[in-house]
């Protein structure tokens, strides 16, 4: 029986269905809570590649003044990134990508271009859709990257 009265109440016993739909929301928090940690590893190596392409190197007190925070904050990211062999450095010198970390920023690079052009396509501002791109690129999935692609390219 799918629920039972209680006190003028219908109680209603999860089903099947519910737990898969429980199972799937889980699923999906977990997949945001990792694109957050991700988040900032893709902003740090999208923007030391950027620098190095207009400036021929990326030093931690230029990516401090590009993202608005302080040294200590790019010290801590670039420990990580370090640890995680995005980047090389010594101290007080140019911060470099490794092979996996120009890799990254080359995808990074790829998806905000597409969301971009998406938003664009869809009647947004250019501003207004590179502020949001830059949000979205980091939390959109595969599939649906694709879709923005296919109508972002359509003429």
């Amino acid at each position: 029986m799918p629920g039972m009265m209680k006190n003028d109440f219908t109680v209603r016993l999860p089903s099947a269905t519910d737990e898969r739909l429980a199972d799937a929301r889980a699923e999906a928090f977990q997949g945001v809570r990792e694109a957050r940690r991700n988040e900032l590893a893709e902003d740090y190596v999208e923007l030391i590649a950027d620098l190095i392409h207009e400036q021929g190197e990326a030093r931690p007190v230029d990516i401090a003044a590009r993202l608005g925070v302080r040294a200590p904050t790019v010290t801590k990211a670039l420990d990580r990134l370090a640890r995680e062999g995005l980047i090389t450095r010594a101290k007080y010198r140019s911060v470099f990508l490794t092979d996996e970390g120009r890799a990254l920023a080359k995808e990074c690079r790829h998806r905000h271009e597409i969301v971009l052009r998406f938003l664009i396509r869809l009647g947004l501002d250019a501003e207004t859709a590179e502020l949001d791109a830059e949000g979205i690129e980091h939390h959109v999935s595969e599939r649906t990257l694709a879709l923005f692609k296919s109508y972002a390219d359509r003429p």
